[in-house]
């Protein structure tokens, strides 16, 4: 199947990818411990978030980084081993949920801190968990158009303010086990921040192509998961449901196309053990190429699938190939390819 949402890119290579862990460990205990009276007056057992979720802690940053700085500092490493100077940056994607202000957009003070020209584009493109695809897509395409030589994407997220409200909240005596339930991915939220170059690949041979890929809505699912910034609310079986048949649906449609039977590694977006489980079974995958950070990171939005990624870096060899695939809120699901 071909059209807009099938993509192929001509000349593009990711020159870098880099993730940074937010430096503060928070076991999935002190949030158990800090719901105590909750559980037991609910009659819910301890342990859920690693026994349910799969995770077993996630980071948040301290009082010396926020998360736009993380972002930033994602930035300047990616560009650093990329070996391209920041003048030579076209373009700036800021795909963080994560944000202070409604305006200026994140990628305004991201733009600066990094001294990138006056001549770079630089704006937020936000689609939930899926942004960070969804901006290597764009990027590779204003890359093909010619209009920009070099783009550089970033994320940062930060969690924590929102697990505060959620925590305040669980802890009130109205609260009912409904409620506790729908807040409960809220909990297996993370810290952390990730950055990618992206160039022509004819001036980098030895650099990752990326291929191109397909991507999919299935918007009438809009009202599944709901977020801001004192909470969160998810319907976790239905997201499970539709958000697993969209990527069946996804591959099943480009199946003749990109031949994706054959992969080295599929980096997903880290969800849980359960969403996982079910994207490998579904889609018939190797379970031991299907990296997970989840456990030690949790949901880190965004920037998990290219945190984990860039995990996986020194694992790779030249010529594997490796499909990105992330599924957001919304419903929206993407695959894009990457030959190392």
């Amino acid at each position: 199947m071909t059209g807009n949402a099938t993509f192929r890119h001509r000349d593009v290579a990711l020159l870098a990818v880099v993730g940074i862990e937010a430096p503060v460990v928070v076991p999935s205990t002190v949030f158990d411990e800090r719901l105590a009276p909750t559980l037991k007056r609910l009659h819910l057992p301890s342990g859920l978030l690693p026994r349910v979720a799969g995770v077993h802690e996630r980071r948040w940053w301290d009082s010396t980084m926020t998360f736009d700085e993380a972002a930033m500092a994602a930035g300047a490493k990616a560009l650093a081993e990329a070996g391209i100077d920041a003048g030579d940056v076209g373009l700036l994607i800021n795909t963080s949920v994560t944000r202070t202000f409604l305006e200026p957009s994140v990628a305004s003070r991201i733009h600066n801190g990094l001294s990138l020209p006056t001549s770079a584009l630089g704006f937020d493109l936000t689609n939930a968990c899926l942004g960070f695809v969804n901006g290597l897509t764009l990027a590779a395409q204003l890359i093909d158009a010619g209009q920009v030589q070099y783009a550089l994407i970033v994320n940062g997220e930060d969690p924590g303010p929102t697990q505060e409200a959620t925590i305040e909240r669980l802890l009130r005596p109205e609260t009912t086990r409904e409620q506790f339930l729908e807040e409960f991915a809220t909990l297996t939220l993370g810290a952390g921040a990730a950055a990618a170059v992206l160039g022509p690949a004819h001036l980098h041979p030895g650099a990752h192509r990326v291929v191109g890929g397909v991507a999919r809505s299935a918007t009438q699912h809009h009202e599944l998961c709901v977020g801001g910034v004192d909470g969160m609310q998810a319907d976790a079986g239905g997201l499970l449901t539709h958000g697993i048949q969209l990527v069946v649906d996804a591959w099943n449609e480009s199946a003749d196309e990109w031949g994706w039977s054959e992969l080295d590694r599929v980096v997903t977006h880290q969800v849980s053990t359960v969403h996982t489980k079910a994207i490998v079974e579904a889609l018939d995958l190797d379970p031991d190429r299907v990296p997970m950070t989840f456990p030690r990171w949790g949901n880190v939005g965004p920037a998990a699938l290219p945190m984990t990624l860039a995990s996986e870096a020194d694992s790779l060899r030249s010529g594997d190939r490796v499909l990105c695939m992330g599924v957001g809120s919304g419903l929206h699901a993407a695959m894009t390819e990457i030959v190392w």
